[in-house]
């Protein structure tokens, strides 16, 4: 996201830009965050100037991509307990303070709320309470405001490779100035050499690994990396966020995200592959077993999958994680004999436009622009104006609620889509019931959104994201994939399987024992229609139950997928 966010900015100021990203856009803690442009009530008492960065950031985020935001009310409730009607008054105090900072993101002032309140509000809430207080945040699709910035950025003249690695950043050896990089398409295997005076690295959590690329030590852009977790369930369960507390005293919630619900977050020191971030079964049984002392009716609730990410923390050592600072900083390499390198290090999504406008004015000195940052008040692509969403779908003659998600993730571009399914009708087909896409959004989103593969449309568009795991979609996906990009038929079944795979493996470890033996279930059925010989191995079901989701999980997984292939190709 800050990468994205810099490369918006310095196009728009006229600095000829090119942006790499080894993965895909939002691939890491962007793509995998909470998904909320929230104003940072944790950081109130110990980071206030983090609060205050982030509800200034939401209303001029809220300001140039209006379709991509919406309104999530809070609830908080709060258990009786010794010294429960002291701690809620001073929460009451708390709330006050964050109030001060509610109209810089269009926040309704807190309300403090009695138990049969709370209730009447949220009949699902249990427990023995005194009382509970309401506040305002907002959500949104972390994915489409990557992309959306980056499209942006194209627009301008920058050019952007994804699914390209920088292998090495060229410096002179007399005096350390950045002179170049060289980098590869990791599809093609091709290298090139682009000629710069300026690097900046917003690579997040990687930052040390890519500082080490221009010969420096990485501990010079070093971070702590955190890694969060979240569980997905196939539908709205509530229409408030509900706060509550795990068994260590850490904060999570239930939220209504979009048309499902989500349950987060974890926090903890991640010392793994930054390219092979998963929930494990634990993780997900510490944050239901906290949502369940408030919100019971969580354990009846279907589980479709997980999603995890790595925060790239400011480094400090001794601090807990929840303990340290969700500010940002820029690390000028000029004190590392470096000059013209810069590492991004820090900052959360709710604030990544200013971390990018800080960024971009050092930028600005050093090539001496006049041009002043401008990105809070122009419109990113689709922001420009409202779109009828009812009307839309009408004259397309697709469901209600397919245009309206149309309408959402591109906003007034949703027109440039009607266009193509005036141009082809059939395009209006639905490809994904679950969330709902058509293909036309498909098809536009390979062709100007940078998607290459069925994962990459899946973030852009959420296909197969829904309750049916991509199960009916994917397959069709990979074949409009392989016709846009021209590839051979069985690469697009390759992606599908793949992400099917990915799907299944993500799901696994959010089991409960009814689930588990459906999908128990499901396995036995295809190994009978492929012919395979049964076995005792229950694989999922034992992933469930606490084993190693990737030795577990992996072969079931890639049977589930090949048969949703062959039965959606047939």
């Amino acid at each position: 996201m800050n990468g994205v966010g810099v490369a918006r900015d310095a196009s728009q100021r006229g600095l000829k830009v090119a942006l790499f990203e080894r993965n895909d856009l939002a691939f890491g803690a962007s793509g995998n965050s909470s998904g909320m442009i929230h104003g940072g009530l944790r950081y109130l008492t110990s980071d206030p100037h983090v609060t205050e960065k982030s509800c200034r950031d939401s209303g001029h985020i809220q300001a140039i991509a209006p379709h991509l935001l919406f309104r999530i009310p809070f609830l908080v409730p709060f258990e009786r307990s010794r010294n429960a009607r002291v701690l809620y008054n001073l929460a009451d105090g708390f709330f006050e303070a964050y109030d001060i900072y509610q109209p810089l993101k269009r926040g309704k002032p807190h309300a403090r709320l009695s138990p049969d309140e709370l209730r009447r509000l949220e009949p699902g809430i249990h427990g023995d309470l005194v009382g509970g207080f309401s506040f305002d945040e907002w959500g949104i699709d972390g994915a489409r405001l990557c992309v959306a910035n980056a499209v942006d950025a194209i627009e301008r003249g920058a050019k952007v490779y994804v699914g390209h690695t920088v292998e090495r950043i060229e410096r002179r050896e007399d005096t350390g100035e950045v002179v170049a990089v060289r980098y590869r398409d990791q599809r093609t295997g091709e290298g090139g050499r682009l000629r710069t005076s300026a690097v900046v690295n917003a690579t997040g959590a990687w930052s040390p690994i890519t500082t080490s690329l221009a010969g420096l030590p990485a501990s010079s852009s070093r971070v702590r990396p955190g890694k969060g977790i979240h569980v997905v369930f196939d539908r709205r369960l509530t229409n408030y966020a509900i706060m509550a507390r795990t068994i260590d005293g850490r904060q999570i919630f239930l939220e209504p995200w979009e048309n499902m619900s989500v349950v987060g977050t974890t926090d903890d020191d991640f010392y793994g592959d930054l390219d092979q971030v998963r929930a494990t079964s634990e993780e997900v049984r510490y944050l239901i077993q906290g949502i369940a002392r408030v919100f019971p009716q969580i354990h009846e609730a279907r589980a479709i999958g997980t999603f995890a990410g790595v925060r790239p923390t400011l480094y400090a050592y001794g601090p807990s994680e929840d303990a340290l600072s969700r500010d940002h900083q820029i690390v000028d390499h000029t004190a590392h004999g470096a000059p013209g390198v810069y590492s991004m290090i820090g900052g959360k999504l709710a604030s990544f436009r200013l971390f990018a406008e800080e960024m971009t004015d050092v930028l600005a000195r050093r090539f001496d622009l006049g041009a002043r940052c401008a990105t809070h008040a122009i419109a990113l692509p689709g922001g420009d104006r409202a779109v009828d969403a009812l009307a839309l779908s009408r004259r397309l003659e697709i469901d209600a609620v397919a245009g309206r998600r149309l309408v959402y993730r591109h906003g007034s571009r949703a027109l440039r889509i009607e266009e193509r399914v005036r141009e082809r009708p059939r395009e209006a087909a639905t490809v994904c019931p679950c969330e709902p896409v058509i293909e036309a959004e498909v098809r536009y989103v390979l062709r100007h959104e940078l998607a290459r593969s069925v994962a990459d449309v899946a973030r852009r568009t959420r296909l197969g994201l829904g309750a049916c795991g991509g199960m009916r979609c994917a397959a069709r996906c990979g074949q409009i994939v392989a016709q846009e990009l021209s590839l051979p038929p069985r690469e697009g079944m390759r992606q599908a399987a793949e992400f099917l795979a990915r799907q299944a493996v993500t799901r696994a470890v959010a089991l409960g024992p009814e689930q588990a033996r459906q999908e128990a279930l499901a396995i036995a059925s295809v190994r009978s229609e492929l012919g395979a010989p049964a076995d005792d191995d229950d694989d999922v079901a034992a992933t469930a139950a606490g084993e190693d989701v990737d030795r577990r999980a992996s072969r079931p997984a890639r049977e589930l997928a090949e048969t949703a292939w062959r039965d959606q190709s047939s």
